[in-house]
């Protein structure tokens, strides 16, 4: 997904995340428990179902159990599968 928060923020901010489906109007949107967050990342679109929260910073590993892919497949070959059938480009804004 993404790296830090403030890349994160950025997307929600840009208008490249849903949550159950309604865009993020704010980066401070509260996330509950069973909600499903659609990213439209540079390649690919992703579908993630949130399973559970930490209450510190952890591995990776545990980050992936927080949550579970919705996408077509799991894992790096369905972000590939996605990428290549959903490309998503960030909006045109028209020149004044």
């Amino acid at each position: 997904m993404v790296r830090t928060r403030s890349d994160a923020a950025a997307l929600a901010d840009a208008g490249y995340v849903r949550l159950n489906g309604k865009r993020v109007a704010d980066n401070s949107q509260v996330v509950r428990l069973g909600d499903v967050v659609t990213l439209a990342l540079d390649r690919s679109v992703r579908v993630l179902k949130v399973e559970g929260f930490c209450e510190r910073r952890g591995t990776s590993a545990a980050a992936r159990a927080l949550y579970r892919e919705l996408t077509t497949g799991s894992g790096v070959k369905a972000s590939a599968a996605t990428a290549s059938s959903a490309k998503v480009a960030p909006p045109k804004i028209a020149a004044d």
